[in-house]
């Protein structure tokens, strides 16, 4: 069983950077995310998208943001469990919790912190008949290992940022690489658009539009997809079909731990510590609502950072904890590293 102070469940911004509030005060964290990677929505849904209200910033990618809050947090050497979901929470009776994945992983900490985003993710899935039968055999919504695509045929629907990454990134791995949507015009990043029509005129990508997938042909795997366009159908052969039409939020098992659910959000005291009607079980980010409440990065990192203040006594009941800036205190890892604001030299005037 993995021990740690706080069970972070979500990897987004606001997951991320309770880790490194938690960091300051000498708290571990350990993260379970239901996607293969940290990031939340930002990685999944725009990681090339820009924000423009995180302080300081005047315009970051939201793939740049995941990398810099990955960074800043590397010392306090958090620990990650991904590509499972949180599946069960249960109070022990010293108050500490013990958090099960569907894969069986457990994880013992004194307080959890719910950062689920919008909930957990679940592909959206294109109607076609029988695509149940042909998943993981060809027909993979995310793309969790590029090199399982290594020299083979591979077909990708969606108009999104995620369609036109892969698409990209793919095209110097994949034998060939068809991009399907059904309209002329994509949604994502305009550099994006312009590398797919880049590589579509070096021959690197197959191009269809408007177009869509009506149907799989094989046996025990995919062997070829059913292209209607224009009226008319015709066959294309694959070893693999990726779509790509983003991800649905639901809450899932979240909504079946005992906790004050209100239009699919998690209720919590937002006048003191983003505490749910649960003693030790947090909500911070998306997944939480109160009064006034507002659904935005920096919010999330506010609410993070008074959550920990109280896992913070919680764990040291009497302690008095002396709040101290990071320019004077500087930030010690748990890795042995330090970082701190340089000395002002003292010299004497004679």
């Amino acid at each position: 069983m993995i021990q740690t102070d706080i069970v972070i469940i979500g990897a987004g911004p606001t997951g991320l950077f309770a880790v490194f509030e938690a960091g300051l005060l000498k708290m571990r964290c350990h993260i379970i995310d239901a996607l293969p990677q940290p990031g939340g929505q930002l990685t999944e849904l725009y990681p090339k998208k820009p924000i423009f209200d995180i302080p300081g910033y005047p315009s970051v990618g939201a793939g740049e943001l995941v990398d810099n809050l990955m960074e800043q947090i590397k010392q306090f050497e958090p620990g990650f469990t991904l590509n499972e979901q949180a599946t069960t929470i249960d109070k022990q009776e010293d108050g500490t919790f013990i958090v099960t994945t569907n894969k069986g992983t457990q994880v013992h900490g004194n307080s959890v912190a719910i950062a689920g985003g919008l909930g957990s993710f679940e592909p959206r899935k294109p109607v076609i008949e029988e695509i149940e039968n042909f998943e993981e055999k060809g027909v993979e919504y995310f793309v969790k290992n590029p090199e399982l695509f290594r020299d083979k045929k591979i077909v990708i629907a969606g108009g999104g940022d995620s369609a036109l990454d892969w698409s990209i990134f793919l095209a110097d791995i994949a034998e060939s690489v068809t991009l399907v949507h059904r309209r002329n015009e994509f949604r994502g990043a305009l550099d994006s658009v312009d590398k797919v029509i880049e590589l579509k005129n070096l021959g690197k990508i197959n191009l269809i539009t408007p177009a869509e997938i009506v149907g799989i042909k094989g046996q025990d795997k995919v062997e070829g997809l059913v292209i209607e366009k224009e009226g008319e159908t015709f066959d294309i052969d694959t070893d693999y079909f990726i779509p790509l039409f983003g991800l649905s939020p639901k809450l899932g098992p979240i909504a079946n731990w005992g906790l004050e659910i209100e239009k699919n959000a998690i209720k919590v005291n937002n006048a003191l510590d983003y505490q749910t009607n649960i003693e030790g079980i947090y909500a911070i980010g998306d997944v939480n609502t109160y009064p006034g409440k507002l659904k935005l990065i920096l919010c999330g990192f506010h609410e993070a950072t008074l959550m920990c203040q109280s896992v913070y006594n919680r764990m040291n009941p009497g302690k008095k904890f002396v709040l101290k800036y990071t320019t004077v205190s500087g930030v010690d890892g748990f890795d042995g590293t330090r970082k701190e604001a340089e000395k002002a030299v003292v010299k004497a005037i004679d």
